[in-house]
């Protein structure tokens, strides 16, 4: 189970910041998520992919710029 750290954990395998994620057994996981020092990973949400080149396409609320005045 993907766990995310809140508190600093270390051992033989492992040397563990808060914030940093770590894939423990489901006994593990659930001992450190009801001591307080971790909870469950967020899944990673992956940016949607940019399908246009270029400028974006900006209309101005002021008017059409033009020299009519």
């Amino acid at each position: 189970m993907l766990l995310k750290m809140i508190a600093g954990l270390s051992g033989p395998l492992f040397n563990l910041s808060p914030g940093d994620e770590y894939d423990f057994d489901a006994d593990e996981a659930g001992r450190l998520k009801a001591a307080g020092f971790a909870v469950d990973a967020e899944p990673e949400v992956k940016a949607p992919a940019k399908t246009k080149k270029g400028k974006a396409d900006v209309v101005s609320s002021e008017g059409d710029n033009s020299a009519d005045g």
